[in-house]
This record gives C-alpha cells, structure tokens and sequence, in this order.
C-alpha cells in the first residue's frame, strides 16, 4: 500500500512558503517565481509544472473573492492548496523508495542476525556455517584436466623406452571434498571422493567408478596433542602428503611409486611442541592396517610409522608446493621418519595394496610374506617467492619364503621461484622449477645388481587464483641404466595441465 507524506512535512513546507509569499520586502507575492525555481531545483516540481505556474497570474485579491486584502488565514489556506497541487508524484515515489531501501535493510539486517546459519566461499569452496561457530561445512570440486606425450606414466623397464607413443587427453583427477568441523570447533572431519578416475582399454570399468579415497576424523583440541582416525595419506614424507593441486610440477617424481606408503586406515597420535620457539617441532606416530586404502586386514600384521619435524625458524611450513603465497619471513623444516609393516604388499598407491615390479602380487603372496621397512630423510624452505624441497629415501623388503632381502635407494630436490621480485618485466603470476630425481632398484631379473633411474624435469606455473586455479607445463628428460643388460635408454617426456577448484 501506498505511504501519503507525513503531515509535518506538509505543514512545515506550507509555513516556510507562506513566510517567503508574505514577506514585505517586494509585496505580498513578490516571491511567487523564486518558490517556483526553488521547488523545480529540488525536484518538487517537473519543468512542464513550472512552466505552467508561471503562466498563472500571481496571487492577487480577486483570488480571494474581495476587494480587500486577503486576511492571513486566508492566504495560508490558499498557498496550502497552491502547494498540495504542486508537489510531484514523483517526490512522493523518491520518498516511498527510501522508505522501503531502509525498511528492507533492516530486514535484511535482521535475517543476517537472526538466521543461525550463514554461507560464504573461500579456498575450501562454500561453506555453511552455523553463528555460534559449533558447525561448519566446506564443499569444493577439482578437476585436473591433463595433455601428456609420449606417455602419462614412469618408464621402469628398458621395455618401456621401447613402447609405442601415446599422446593422451585425461580427467587426471575429478574430486568432491567435503569437510568442516561439528559440535565444536577442534573436532574436524573430512571425505574426498574421487569421481571418475581415468583407465587403460583393458582395465574393467571398475576401474574408473567413483571411490571415497579419504575420510578422517580429527581431535585437535590442543596443540600438542591430537588424535585421528580414519583413513587418508599416512604423514610420512611430505611429496605424497602435498595435495596433488597443491604440487610444483604436474605430477610427483619418479621416487614416489616405489617409497610412499600413501592412504591407510588406522589411528594416529600427533601434536605439535615449543611452539613458536627454536626448538619448535611436530610429531606423528600411528598404527595401520598396513592393507592400504578400503581394505580391511587379513591378518595380525599392521604398519607402525612415525614422524618428527622440526621447525628450526619457529614457523610452521604448510603441506603444499611453491611459494605463492609470498612467504614474507624464511620458514622451512627438517624431518625424519620410519614405517615398518609384514604382509602381502610390497608397495602402496591411492588403488591400495600392490606389488613392486618382480614381486608376487598381494593375491598370490602369503600371509606375512613380506616384511618392508623404510625411512626418509626431508627438508623444506621458503621465503619470499623462493621454494626449496629435498627427500632421501631408504627401503628394505625382505621375502619371508626366500630369505632374500631387496635394498632400495631413492631421492629427489626441486626448487622453484617466481622471477618477477627480482625482474619486474616477468609476469608475477609465472614461476619456474627445476627438480631432478634418481631411484636405484634390484634388477628385475637379477636381484644381485641395481638398475637406475633418474628424472630431470623443468616446469612453469602460471597461478590465476593460486593453487586453486593455475595451468602448468613441465618436461621431462628420463633416463634407464641397466646394468643386467649393459644398456642405457633414455626418452623426453612432454605435459601441459589445468587444475581447477570451485
């Protein structure tokens, strides 16, 4: 419904005319056309009604019906019609809309207040998220659209040089991230689901159906302790652990397949000490299944891991590749950590359980028959654009049914810096890398000498929205020397990658 103007509106501006109307210097009605500009200034009147007003004859007594001056009353009654007549709809609209902007502020206001839930979006994605702070849930979607050639994987055999090309489209990864907190704020959960994960034309399609890779449930009331359970990637060296949208090059290096211990489902103790201090240091130490990610144990056989990381600037280096954030004081780490497990597997992926190549598959393996331990040796840096990163690896597997005992070496060091701080000319966006990688394994076909291996790969990232939006090219130089065959072969290796979050 319509609003009328306020009455004391109304008679303030009839006092105000009849004052200037009435005012002796130039007569009674001396100001008839400065009222009328004064009210066509303040938008009172259109242009067309001001015209018309002019042309009217100014207030005289016939107005009033006598030859006498009209009385005050008389000529307060008179310019109170004059002026009813002359304010425009379109100051009452201009009065209406301000009414209703504050009324709908308010209510806005009020629903702001009120309402117990609030949504935003951030680097985790939407979130809802309850007033008093209790509840919160962030969703987010990836995708990691990659081009490769002349092939998506590793060469580990001198067969594999030797193999025909492959120039490959892929939906490398395709995720939906769910997490947040409930009933308070230290007590945080986490699901990641991968949705459609690519295969070979000879992989059934279970292959590439939709799996939940993480869930977890964390405790983290107080700094120097926190408890987790659940499954997800096991903290023991921090290339695995770094989100793949959060890494320097388009995939981890060659060290990775044969030394992480990747996802598994268990429980972990881990808390952090002497916190912004010299002595600042984290802790990790858990027991697994040690079957990998969605498999329950067969056996009494579980993986024990643990991990110490110092923090020797007294600053926390978080879990991710490239200094894009601009760290503005030097911040790195220095950690060491062990696994120790006896069972059917001999390496770990995000599909679970396998095999290292020339071991018997976890199907056909016995229970127990491998006994694997291992050990790595990581440091971190990074300041102000410049990222550092190095991981040394040792791992032992020892066949039960044998008594054989198989040693593996493996290392990589990547560093990368975005040029634009010391060259202004080069985009700020643009960050170049460099990483070189070896691994040194027993010969599949004779265990007694080690063939190696070694990555030199260069890489750009072009960050749009940080890790959450970036496109990143790297290539690859890899090299085979096997000292079974006497042979040594080599091949490049070319990506390009879009990886996206919403």
């Amino acid at each position: 419904m319509k609003k009328k103007l306020p009455q004391g509106f109304l008679k303030n501006c009839r006092i105000v005319i009849l004052v200037v109307l009435l005012a002796p210097v130039g007569g009674p009605f001396a100001a008839d056309k400065e009222l009328l500009d004064i009210l066509l200034s303040n938008g009172a009147i259109t242009a067309e009604q001001h015209r018309t007003l002019m042309k009217k004859p100014s207030l005289s007594s016939k107005d009033f019906g006598s030859a006498s001056t009209p009385t005050p009353s008389e000529s307060e009654e008179m310019v109170a019609r004059q002026v009813d007549a002359a304010i425009d709809k379109n100051l009452e609209q201009k009065i209406d809309a301000k009414i209703d902007g504050k009324l709908t502020d308010k209510v806005a206001a009020k629903i702001e207040e009120e309402f117990p839930v609030k949504a935003s979006y951030g680097k985790k994605g939407f979130r809802l998220e309850t007033r008093d702070g209790n509840w919160q849930t962030n969703l987010q979607w990836r995708a990691q659209l990659r081009y490769t050639n002349p092939t998506s994987g590793d060469y580990r055999q001198v067969d594999d040089f030797a193999n025909d090309t492959e120039s490959t489209f892929e939906a490398r990864r395709l995720r939906m991230k769910i997490g947040g907190h409930g009933y308070r704020p230290w007590l945080g959960y986490y699901f990641e689901v991968d949705l459609q994960p690519s295969r070979d034309v000879d992989n059934s399609s279970a292959a590439a159906s939709a799996r939940v890779i993480d869930w977890r449930i964390t405790a983290d009331k107080w700094d120097w302790a926190a408890l987790r359970v659940g499954q997800w990637k096991i903290d023991y060296n921090r290339e695995r652990v770094d989100s793949s949208g959060r890494q320097q090059f388009v995939e981890r290096s060659i060290v990775n397949r044969i030394f992480t211990i990747d996802r598994q489902v268990g429980v972990q103790l881990r808390g952090r000490l002497f916190k912004n201090t010299l002595a600042d240091m984290r802790y990790y130490g858990g027991v697994f299944t040690g079957e990998g990610r969605g498999v329950h144990n067969d056996d009494d056989g579980l993986m024990w891991t643990g991990r110490l990381q110092w923090n020797f600037f007294g600053r926390d280096l978080k879990w991710r590749q490239s200094d894009v954030e601009y760290t503005e004081l030097p911040t790195g780490n220095l950690a060491f950590a062990a696994a120790t497990h006896e069972g059917r597997c001999t390496r770990w992926s995000s599909s679970g359980c396998g095999n290292l190549d020339g071991f018997a598959r976890p199907g056909s393996a016995m229970d127990g028959q491998f006994a694997v331990d291992q050990m790595v040796q990581e440091f971190a840096f990074k300041w102000r654009g410049f990222s550092v990163q190095e991981e040394y690896h040792w791992k032992t597997v020892k066949d039960d049914s044998t008594g054989t005992k198989y040693d593996f070496t493996g290392a990589y060091a990547q560093a990368g810096y975005f040029f634009h701080h010391l060259f202004p000319s080069i985009p700020k966006h643009l960050e170049l890398a460099f990483r070189y990688a070896f691994v040194k394994e027993p010969n599949e076909m004779n265990r007694v000498l080690d063939n190696t291996r070694e990555e030199f790969t260069v890489g750009a990232n072009w960050f749009i929205a940080g890790h959450n939006n970036k496109f990143t090219i790297d290539f690859s130089h890899l090299t085979l020397e096997d000292e079974f065959f006497n042979r040594d072969v080599e091949d490049d290796r070319g990506r390009l990658q879009w990886d996206i979050s919403f």
